[in-house]
This record gives structure tokens, sequence and C-alpha cells, in this order.
């Protein structure tokens, strides 16, 4: 099993964010444009549930 989570960051401040959820077990699953404020990302991460435990 997996759980998921999607944050939205602006390019400049992306690679700190992502690095912090990869320490903690996070990997990246979609990286895309968020067309809705017109600037930035929108990036979905997915943890299996036994790093947890």
């Amino acid at each position: 099993m997996y759980e998921y989570k999607v944050e939205t960051y602006n390019v400049k401040n992306s690679e700190a964010g992502m690095n912090q959820l990869a320490k903690e077990g996070w990997r990246v699953v979609t990286v895309t444009p968020n067309v809705a404020i017109g600037h930035g990302i929108v990036v979905t991460f997915e943890r299996s549930l036994q790093y947890k435990n």
C-alpha cells in the first residue's frame, strides 16, 4: 500500500522542498505545471506505508 501527497511549489523553492520530502521516504511520481495560477509546479509524491513503521 502507498500513501500520496500533492504539493505546489514555485520553481525556485522546489528543490529544497522536494529534497526534504525525499529524506522522509517520499518519491516523486509526477511533476506538472500549475496552470491554475499560471506559474509554478504541482508535484505528486508517494511513499510506502511500510516506510512509516
